[in-house]
């Protein structure tokens, strides 16, 4: 019996999800290798310059645009907005505040409210 310990390896998008970064935009050699469990938590520990630019800049995942707006990704498909933003962007949303935004966001709080007291129940 072999008993060499394996390294967990895992595919570029399954390691910018978990960086939560746009991985079209992360340098083309972390797009084309793979990343170990060790260099992830190197990455997460001690972001170089590209992953610190990335997650104060962007362009930012869908996810991590839909919690700074405060709504649902569902509520950024209704909107028209299925692509990576910039910081710069997702602010100018923001000081915008259009209705679409006003009215995800009230929908949003609706079903945290509406889970909250489930689980109260």
């Amino acid at each position: 019996m072999n008993a060499r310990k394996t390294t967990q390896t895992m595919k570029p998008a399954t390691a910018a999800k978990k960086l939560e970064v746009y991985l079209p935009a992360t340098p083309a050699e972390f797009q084309e290798g793979v990343v170990s469990r060790e260099e992830l938590n190197a990455l997460q520990a001690d972001p170089p310059e590209w992953l610190r630019e990335l997650r104060k800049n962007g362009p930012h995942p869908r996810s991590v645009v839909a919690a700074r707006l405060a709504v649902s990704i569902s509520g950024l498909a209704r909107a028209g907005i299925t692509e990576a933003l910039t910081t710069a962007e997702i602010e100018q949303i923001r000081s915008e505040n259009p209705d679409w935004l006003q009215h995800e966001r009230a929908t949003q709080a609706e079903v945290r409210r509406q889970e909250a007291e489930q689980k109260k129940s």
